[in-house]
């Protein structure tokens, strides 16, 4: 093909969006990944569409195919895994099938879409042209876990660890492998409070906590960074000559990053405990 080819998964909103935008005003031809019909149509303009589950074997392997065929001989330069959704909840009561949804998504797939779409990144030496790049799209919660997000960050410190290990597998490939970790980023979700899932153990203990937490959320989901922001780190990633093996992108960047990183655990707990009404002080009151 006359321009370099990348495959970006959950393409209809978003960050995936953003970065389809991104990734075709620099020159590259993108298939990017949906499973609605809608989101399908919608896509058309800006790049090629492909109806696809992450979570469905069959449909994985269809876009492959097609992928393969639109390449003819050539590598594909990039996978980006930015598919995912976010399970909210305290752990205690969360449904079991609502963990294992969690981690199929942002878990699984990305490793199976990696092994399946290896061959065409370059591991399949019959190929023309450079190795590509994974990029594995993480979250400031593939570092740091905050309460009623376990699932959400299990998935991505999950990923991150996949990605490392990964990384130093396809060196044999001259495949890399590369985590974008996003904070806080301005989707229409925050305009969706339901999205944080409070309703559901309304009559548990942690009712109140999950109040709090959810104001919390929002108000900084509304602060964050536009997501054509992560998009241009995308595109950083893919093009750089030396890529970082990890981007952090994230607002407030000591208040949101550094400072949680370098507080002494119990301390943060007990920060954490009082901001949400955690305490046992707060649960005996209850």
């Amino acid at each position: 093909m006359s321009r370099r080819s990348v495959v970006v998964t959950g393409a209809s909103s978003g960050i995936g969006l953003a970065t389809v935008r991104v990734l075709t005003r620099h020159g590259f031809h993108v298939f990017g990944t949906v499973r609605r019909q809608e989101d399908f149509h919608m896509l058309q303009s800006w790049c090629t569409p492909l109806l696809m589950d992450v979570t469905d074997e069959a449909s994985i392997q269809r876009v492959f195919e097609e992928v393969r065929s639109a390449l003819g001989g050539e590598t594909l330069a990039g996978l980006v895994n930015n598919a995912g959704i976010a399970v909210h909840g305290p752990l205690a009561y969360l449904p079991i099938d609502d963990f294992r949804r969690q981690l199929e998504v942002n878990l699984v797939a990305p490793v199976r879409l990696s092994q399946v779409f290896a061959p065409l990144l370059g591991a399949d030496r019959g190929r023309t042209g450079p190795p590509g790049r994974i990029v594995n799209v993480s979250s400031v919660s593939g570092k740091l876990a905050s309460p009623f997000l376990g699932a959400y960050a299990a998935s991505k410190f999950g990923l991150e660890a996949i990605s490392e290990s990964m990384r130093r597998e396809l060196l044999l490939h001259g495949i890399d492998v590369i985590v974008v970790a996003p904070g806080a980023v301005v989707t229409p979700i925050w305009d969706k409070a339901e999205a944080i899932g409070i309703e559901q153990f309304r009559q548990t203990e942690y009712a109140t906590a999950l109040e709090r937490f959810a104001q919390i959320f929002l108000t900084q989901g509304r602060q964050g960074f536009p997501p054509e922001r992560v998009g241009k780190v995308i595109l950083a990633a893919l093009t750089a000559s030396r890529p970082k093996t990890r981007y952090a992108v994230v607002p407030h960047r000591f208040r949101g990053w550094i400072l949680p990183k370098i507080v002494p655990a119990r301390m943060a707990d007990r920060y954490v405990g009082k901001l949400l009404g955690l305490t046992l002080h707060a649960g005996k009151d209850r």
